[in-house]
């Protein structure tokens, strides 16, 4: 009654001074009638004001949604919940209908009077969620989804709900979340280094001129660059080449070992390696695990893969060079021709290919949506041609600067994928007898002809992902070609001895997983493929 009397006092006022402080001309009985119709007519608008105001502030005084909204406790693992969490790529129309829980990450909120959408982000898919004032949602929860910062965790119970209209900005475009409950469960600081929305547009600049994200950007933010769905497919699909790399091998008899990464010599020859101090001497990190590989097929393994870091100290800025990448190598020991290694090679590459289309459809479509690429094209058998059947391709296209004992350029490298791919109708080939001249110290030469090796590369949209050999297991002629290449025999005296007590013949090679990922994705720079890239220029994050 207090606020209610204060109010009828300040409305009876008016702003104006009391009649008894005043000298006022006396009025007619008409016009005295007048006045008090007119302040009778006053008094009753107010009091019906005054009375719609205490309603509402009754009615406000109950926040319907009251336990249903807000901010977690800081989760300590205080007490475990029995609550099955949906995945938002499970938001389907053949759920429509049923109650859900649901966690992921606020991509974008938009409030408009008595409403918010939200859209919300777990990995590489998106879903609508929506709240409207109503009996069960109050103001104040809408309020408080419309404050709630971009990329804060949430936890949501929602209804799934069929929409009359394809939601085309979210990936479950067939349904939205009615929302019941709303909780934060990690808030994230307003201000953002970079905008999601804007690091997943096309191209180097959008084509209605919004915000892009450069490169730098991304990397020295990489924990939130790394949040767009087109990075989670990138590397979602780049695991399952590992998966299927090792699947396929497990299946044909190899076993995975591991090697180690500190050496004591240079595991390529050469000097592109990084020295590093171990204790009183010096030491190597490894270019290649290509020596173990080789011993444990001394130790009757008989095929082994690694996967592995594998570490290059060239001063290479380049699209598709790093300082350190995955390594996926494998070796094996063979009857009696390395085409029988080369063969199994082949496969391995088919059958990721084919598990890759099969296993990681979503993962392809999501990102040739930011990064558009024609369609990975290979052939079964795998395509062979030897060394100067490739040279002679280039020249015949009127290539001049290029030998049959020299090594491929970049650019012929690109040119001979070209007219390989118009030729063959192929985007994936086996070029085979390299010059021995320009391959490691550990390549058998080819017995019908001392320029050439018993060596190979693959080629993936006419860049380079292996590199392979047979590999000498001939203790003498091994050592003769390590003095060839000027090495010291002495730091690498356990790795000739290895072969002095009976070793197979055997080939193999090693990939670039980040490179095939690249490659496969027809992406433009192999620091899309590295989750931390390390190249001659960056050391962090």
């Amino acid at each position: 009654m207090d606020k209610v009397s204060n109010v009828m006092e300040d409305v009876s006022l008016n702003g104006r001074v009391p009649v008894d402080d005043v000298d006022e001309p006396k009025l007619s009985k008409k016009a005295l009638k007048k006045q008090q119709k007119k302040e009778e007519k006053a008094t009753k608008k107010e009091e019906q004001r005054t009375q719609e105001l205490d309603a509402g502030d009754s009615a406000e005084a109950v926040d319907v949604s009251a336990g249903r909204y807000g901010v977690y406790e800081t989760i300590k693992s205080k007490e475990r919940i029995d609550r099955c969490i949906s995945n938002v790529k499970d938001m389907l129309a053949d759920v429509a209908g049923s109650t859900v829980w649901v966690r992921g990450r606020l991509h974008t909120s938009r409030a408009k009077g008595k409403q918010c959408f939200l859209v919300i982000r777990d990995r590489q898919y998106t879903v609508q969620a929506v709240l409207f004032v109503s009996e069960t949602v109050s103001k104040w929860m809408v309020k408080f989804a419309a404050n709630v910062t971009k990329e804060s965790i949430v936890d949501i119970e929602a209804v799934v709900t069929s929409v009359p209209q394809l939601v085309e900005s979210c990936s479950q475009q067939e349904v939205e979340l009615s929302v019941k409950q709303l909780w934060v469960v990690s808030a994230s600081e307003p201000r953002l280094p970079l905008q999601i929305e804007d690091a997943m547009r096309v191209g180097k600049e959008s084509t209605d001129g919004q915000a892009t994200v450069n490169q730098d950007t991304r990397l020295d933010n990489r924990w939130l660059d790394l949040r767009t769905p087109t990075n989670q497919a990138i590397f979602r699909l780049e695991s399952g080449v590992c998966e299927l790399f090792a699947e396929t091998l497990r299946k044909r008899g190899f076993i995975e070992i591991q090697s180690p990464k500190i050496i004591s010599a240079a595991s390529e020859g050469g000097a592109n390696v990084f020295e590093v101090s171990y204790f009183k001497r010096s030491a190597y990190l490894a270019q290649s695990p290509q020596l173990y590989k080789q011993m444990a097929i001394c130790a009757d393994f008989e095929k082994v893969f690694v996967i592995g870091s594998v570490f290059r100290a060239e001063d290479s800025n380049t699209h598709r060079h790093l300082c350190e990448f995955v390594g996926l190598d494998l070796e094996m020991s063979f009857y009696y021709h390395y085409h029988e290694a080369l063969d199994t090679i082949a496969d391995v590459f088919v059958s990721i290919f084919k598990g890759l289309e099969t296993r990681y459809a979503d993962e392809i479509a999501s990102v040739n949506k930011q990064f558009p690429h024609e369609p990975f094209k290979y052939l079964e058998p795998t395509l062979r041609l030897e060394f100067r059947e490739g040279i002679q391709m280039l020249k015949d296209a009127g290539v001049e600067d290029v030998g049959f004992d020299d090594d491929l350029s970049t650019p012929n490298e690109k040119l001979l994928g070209k007219l390989v791919n118009k030729k063959y109708d192929t985007d994936f080939y086996i070029l085979d007898k390299f010059p021995i001249g320009i391959r490691p110290f550990y390549t058998m030469p080819d017995p019908a002809d001392p320029t050439r090796g018993n060596s190979y590369d693959i080629y993936m949209r006419g860049e380079e992902v292996m590199s392979g050999a047979q590999r000498i297991h001939d203790p003498e002629l091994l050592t003769e070609r390590a003095l060839h290449h000027g090495l010291d025999l002495d730091k690498i005296r356990s790795y000739i001895d290895s072969f002095r007590h009976g070793c197979p013949p055997h080939a193999g090679g090693g990939i670039g997983l980040e490179r095939v990922t690249m490659l496969y994705l027809g992406l433009d720079n192999i620091r899309k493929t590295s989750l931390f890239p390390r190249d001659p220029k960056r050391l962090t994050p």
